[in-house]
Order: structure tokens, then sequence, then C-alpha cells
């Protein structure tokens, strides 16, 4: 089970029986909007509401990459792009809709929606 603290950081508890063991994985000192896993699990976007994007690998065990930070405060969310775990999408309030590349936080291309975009 992974959940986030108010403070930005990642917590891992590992549940078998009745017994758990708890981990901190990261701390982006941010606080974390949500976390959203890819497809086949293998990662796990970290989602700031000041529009940062952290990728965190729970198999590597390693510190949360940063891979775009859109320092929007019109930023509403994130998610992978699918099929595969190479791109990510964003939003912005404004309805701009960003791709980027997962690998190194290359922003790829853009479309706008001409509308102003809620999330529900």
């Amino acid at each position: 089970l992974y959940f986030s603290a108010q403070e930005g950081i990642l917590i891992f508890y590992h549940i078998k029986d009745l017994q758990y063991e708890i981990k901190i994985c990261a701390d982006i000192s941010q606080p974390i909007s949500s976390l959203i896993f890819s497809p086949d699990y293998t990662s796990l976007l970290l989602v700031t509401d000041q529009g940062t994007v952290y990728s965190y690998r729970p198999a590597h065990s390693g510190k949360a990459v940063k891979l775009l930070d859109t320092s929007s405060n019109c930023f509403l969310a994130a998610d992978f792009l699918t099929p595969g775990n190479n791109y990510c999408v964003s939003v912005t309030i404004s309805g701009e809709v960003q791709v980027w590349s997962l690998e190194d936080g290359t922003f790829l291309s853009k479309l706008n929606l001409g509308i102003e975009v809620h999330v529900t």
C-alpha cells in the first residue's frame, strides 16, 4: 500500500498476514495531490498541485526523480499515456493538454482545447 503524507513524503506499507512494515520511499517536500501507477505497475507518478511530476520505481527502491516542472498554478492533473510507460499527459485549467517523455521530462507536444477544464 502506497500513500503520501501532507508534507510530500511517499510511504509504503508492506502488509503480510498480521505483520506490517513501514518504509519511507521518497520525500519530495511538496504536497502530493495524486499517485498514479503505470499500466504495468512498474512506475508510480507523484503529482503535485504546483505542477511538478516525479517518477518513482518501486523495484529500484531509488529516489523519486523529477520528470517535469510546469511551475503552473493552473496545473490540474497528469497520467500515463498508454499503451506503455514512455509518456505522460498533463492538463491545465485553461485547457492545454501537454505530452511529456518520461525518460527525461522532455516536452513533446501540446493541444489547446479552447475551454476551461475542471476536475470532478
